[in-house]
């Protein structure tokens, strides 16, 4: 999903089969949990690829449409690593954290056509992604448990629906980072 011709092959595929793109929600990603001196840069360039370019290139190729018809909601799946380093390594924490500075970006320009641009920050749900990482423990989450899946989607459906909540990050992490 790194590659513009991957993206542009998908986008094609969406609209053909389910029709124009209002609702974007950025949520490719890897995560490999590695200590600092094991990461490589081919790990550190496959994280940022696909984490953080393919968000930009899918959004680039959605936000033509969505300002032609001044309406739009572009959501990124970031992580509390975007905001406390996390505990994946930092090639993991620095391609979320670029989707903070997009969503920034996207909701300060093109809030007055309509569009709104937001980030959903979860930690530790339970996922396969959570599953493989050896890291991963309920003790770093101060209502003492792993989120759910749902805990993060009815999150992202909070921000397809709503208007006026634009430039935001919603904290779903069970309290470990509070803002």
């Amino acid at each position: 999903m790194a590659q513009p011709s991957e993206i542009d092959f998908m986008l094609t595929k969406v609209r053909t089969e389910l029709g124009q793109i209002d609702i974007l929600v950025n949520n490719a990603g890897i995560s490999r949990p590695l200590p600092i001196e094991n990461i490589t840069l081919n790990d550190w360039d496959e994280t940022i690829d696909t984490n953080l370019r393919s968000a930009f290139l899918v959004t680039q190729g959605c936000l033509p449409q969505m300002r032609s018809q001044r309406w739009g909601r572009i959501v990124f799946l970031s992580s509390i690593a975007a905001q406390v380093g996390g505990l994946v390594g930092p090639h993991y924490a620095a391609s979320k954290a670029g989707m903070h500075g997009l969503m920034h970006y996207y909701a300060t320009h093109f809030a007055k056509e309509g569009i709104t641009s937001n980030v959903v920050a979860p930690a530790l749900v339970k996922t396969e992604m959570m599953a493989a990482n050896p890291n991963a423990s309920a003790a770093y989450i101060p209502v003492g448990r792993f989120g759910d899946v749902s805990d993060v989607a009815s999150v992202v459906l909070l921000l397809a629906e709503n208007s006026y909540i634009t430039g935001q990050t919603l904290n779903v992490n069970g309290g470990w980072y509070m803002s």
